[in-house]
């Protein structure tokens, strides 16, 4: 009988970090852009008048409530995370993540739970224009939190605006400064991610508000509803499938641009992304390993078909030189370099590393990321199809299958994406200067690590169950009953919960 290979701590910090991070992610592109198309609903009742408008914001007001709570929930342990399994790297990145972050508490956390708050209750507290300004400003906090949390991501990827602190020999001051807040802040790898990530959220939001609507509209119409639950969810498919269409040309082009980012300044994910082993001109995209279609990569890369992108072992070759050499990976970035020569000046040594990132994870969930998109918005122009006019579409299993996988096919795109961006990154947690094996708690154990990763687990599956449980509940109950808010004058009536 063979063994059960043990796991060292560092493999399983990796693991418990993966799990509650991509788990974590599921909720946020929801919520980043499900709060916005939430306010444009709203916007259009006030607009309006019409009726329809009212109810389609209530009615997914509440999926987005849902998805809100779960993901304030889940965030919470993210920072827990930091501490406890990765203290190293929360002491060396202090000096960074903390403007970005107070930043985020200060403004985004302060929009999102008052407005929110206050748009939750206040329906027949507010007038309409007052309370519609509500919801808009607590949408804004989640995309401002969200450029936050990115920026500090980037600089992870690209640190910028930072130099290496070595005052004297001791490993107590290994830590980064910062230098230039602006530099952090229009981080190149920031703005292309950024702009990537809220693409592919609306994507997201687009495929849930039509998967919803385009079930919804068939029970709909099978058991014989009124009219205008027909009607107002066959306009909302129809709104959902364009948010998903037009979303997607924007993820396209900024994934576009993000590439070419990366090939500038992390050009080995790119490499590890596209199992390019050699340097070439008119470099292939690989569509399975060996099966390429020439000069596409190039193009991706540097929008010329002809250009020349660096391969994995001349990267690896070019770095193991450096580090022998006391040289940074990259000579423009200034933390790299001050980070080389004191590394080299106090131990006379450099991290134990290798160069090369997992590659076949990477190349695999970078053409899943595309794949799963693809499919999303394929169905998207299905459905904008079938939804032509007045039609409704058939139902069965086909078309509820379409509308089921709709949301999953975009969100789980997202994760894959995160996948590529964080494994690529690998060995380093930052860029060039702090490898992933330095930057784990010292003191933690891999049976502490394995029993937490067991409860973790666990709980997410509970809230899992939940948070879908929960959805379909309200999904099934269908539109709201809905009459015109009126607001109360009485000072002492008790708020009430809108939904």
């Amino acid at each position: 009988m063979g063994t059960f290979p043990r796991m060292s701590a560092e493999t399983l910090a990796r693991w418990q970090f993966g799990i509650t991070t991509v788990y974590h992610f599921l909720f946020v592109p929801i919520t980043i852009a499900l709060s916005l198309l939430v306010a444009v609903l709203q916007t259009m009742w006030v607009k309006t008048g019409n009726e329809r408008f009212l109810r389609l914001t209530k009615f997914y007001g509440k999926i987005f409530l849902i998805n809100f709570a779960m993901g304030v929930v889940t965030g919470i342990v993210q920072e827990f995370q930091f501490g406890m399994n990765w203290s190293e790297y929360s002491r060396f990145v202090g000096d960074i993540f903390g403007a970005p972050l107070a930043l985020e508490a200060l403004i985004s956390f302060f929009l999102e739970s008052v407005f929110l708050g206050i748009w939750i209750f206040g329906w027949d507290k507010l007038p309409k224009k007052v309370h519609l300004a509500t919801i808009w400003l607590g949408s804004i906090g989640t995309l401002i939190s969200s450029m936050f949390i990115l920026i500090a991501n980037a600089w992870m990827q690209n640190p910028t605006g930072a130099a290496f602190d070595a005052t004297d020999s001791t490993i107590v001051n290994f830590r980064a400064e910062m230098t230039d807040f602006v530099a952090v802040l229009l981080n190149p790898v920031a703005i292309a991610t950024w702009t990537h990530v809220i693409f592919g959220a609306f994507m997201t939001a687009g495929a849930l508000i039509m998967g919803i609507a385009g079930w919804s509209l068939v029970k709909a119409n099978r058991d014989n509803a009124e009219v205008k639950d027909v009607d107002d969810f066959r306009w909302a498919t129809r709104f959902g499938a364009w948010v998903l269409i037009v979303a997607s040309v924007g993820t396209i082009l900024t994934g576009h641009f993000q590439g070419q980012v990366l090939t500038d300044v992390q050009p080995m994910k790119m490499a590890a992304a596209e199992n390019l082993q050699k340097t070439q001109a008119c470099a292939p995209f690989e569509i399975v390993p060996g099966v390429g279609v020439p000069c596409v990569l190039s193009f991706m890369a540097t929008n010329d078909p002809a250009a020349e992108v660096q391969g994995i072992e001349d990267l690896k070759a070019k770095y193991e030189a450096a580090l022998k050499e006391g040289k940074p990976l990259d000579e423009r970035n200034q933390l790299q370099v001050t980070t080389a020569q004191a590394k080299a000046g106090i131990w006379g040594q450099k991290d134990p590393v290798e160069w090369v990132p997992p590659i076949m994870p990477t190349f695999w969930s970078f053409r899943l990321m595309m794949l799963l998109g693809a499919i999303g918005i394929l169905i998207g122009i299905v459905a904008l199809v079938k939804v032509k006019g007045d039609k409704i579409p058939k139902g069965g299993k086909g078309w509820t299958t379409m509308m089921v996988l709709a949301p999953l096919m975009p969100l789980f795109a997202s994760s894959f994406g995160w996948i590529v961006t964080e494994l690529g990154r690998q060995p380093y947690v930052v860029n060039g200067v702090l490898s992933t094996h330095a930057a784990v708690s010292p003191g933690v154990t891999a049976l502490e690590l394995g029993i937490t990763l067991v409860l973790y687990t666990l709980i997410y599956g509970a809230l899992a169950v939940v948070e879908v449980s929960l959805i379909l509940k309200y999904v099934k109950l269908g539109l709201p009953k809905v009459s015109e808010p009126e607001v109360q004058t009485d000072d002492e009536a008790p708020l009430s919960f809108a939904y």
